[in-house]
């Protein structure tokens, strides 16, 4: 089904502090997602929310950071997205906070590889042993390279999900120190702030599809504190000087353009934080952006 769209709600909020973010499935569907895409002439499959456990009954828990539930959760995230792409489905996963991508990503490369342009203020790049907080979901692109936690390294298959070459940064603006370091010596090609002010956003996201040319699926993981908190309030990592809203149109209007896109992550949208929707309306538009609406 070449034009089938499978919506997948992961309401996971255990991977960072900020209660919440479970909330962002909803958001993204009342702002009429599924409505938007059906409109540019996709058949769009909600399946609903997968299952994920309550943070207030896992109080045994807190101590390893929720991590042997967010793994299971993660495992059946992965499921779900090998499930959709063997089926013929782009799948769109409606998070939940960042470390659902553990299990997303690791499921649409499941069968064959896919690129992956990542958006996000943060490199989610970090292991227990850098982090400050210990929170999870600041580790997923580190799970997903081989790194960190076994019981999230190994999510779904054994290993490594994506190898350095397939993923591209854009949007860093706030690392904790030694996951600087780390993203510096690790091969990763990130774009941050400066280079978009300093080269255009136009410019970086063409060099970014040419740097992933090797691959011939793109899945695109969009944190929307990517974007500056002023565009968007809803989130619960700010960082101020981020990505403009039209700059994330023209990205995800050259993503569409590529013809590349066969899969997506939308995450961090925390609706108690936001004000009157605007984060999932936004969030809606850019989605619809990189799935192929135009201006004219």
């Amino acid at each position: 089904m070449e034009n089938g769209i499978r919506m997948i709600g992961v309401p996971l909020d255990l991977g960072q502090e900020q209660r919440g973010v479970d909330l962002g499935p909803g958001a993204l569907r009342y702002a009429g997602l599924s409505a938007r895409l059906s409109g540019l002439g996709y058949i769009v499959e909600d399946i609903g929310n997968l299952p994920v456990p309550v943070r207030d009954v896992l109080g045994a828990e807190r101590e390893v950071r929720y991590l042997p539930s967010i793994r299971q959760v993660c495992e059946t995230v992965y499921q779900a997205g090998r499930s959709a792409v063997t089926q013929g489905f782009m799948p769109i996963f409606m998070g939940g906070d960042h470390s659902m991508a553990i299990g997303s990503i690791g499921g649409v490369t499941d069968e064959q590889p896919s690129a992956v342009i990542w958006v996000d203020a943060h490199g989610d790049y970090n292991t227990p042993q850098t982090s400050p907080s210990g929170n999870i979901h600041g580790m997923a692109l580190a799970a997903l390279l081989g790194e960190g936690v076994p019981e999230l390294v190994n999510v779904g298959r054994p290993g490594a999900k994506l190898h350095v070459s397939d993923i591209i940064l854009i949007g860093l603006r706030e690392l904790d120190p030694e996951e600087k370091l780390r993203l510096r010596a690790s091969g990763i090609k990130a774009y941050t702030m400066r280079d978009i002010d300093e080269r255009g956003m136009a410019a970086i996201a063409h060099e970014a599809l040419g740097r992933l040319a090797h691959r011939t699926r793109l899945h695109v993981s969009l944190d929307l504190d990517g974007l500056d908190p002023l565009e968007v309030p809803g989130v619960g990592t700010t960082a101020p000087g981020g990505i403009t809203y039209r700059e994330a149109q023209l990205l995800m209007e050259i993503i569409a353009d590529s013809g590349l896109l066969r899969s997506m992550d939308i995450v961090e949208i925390n609706p108690i934080l936001d004000n009157s929707n605007r984060t999932a309306k936004i969030a809606v538009e850019l989605t619809a952006s990189a799935f192929g609406a135009s201006i004219l």
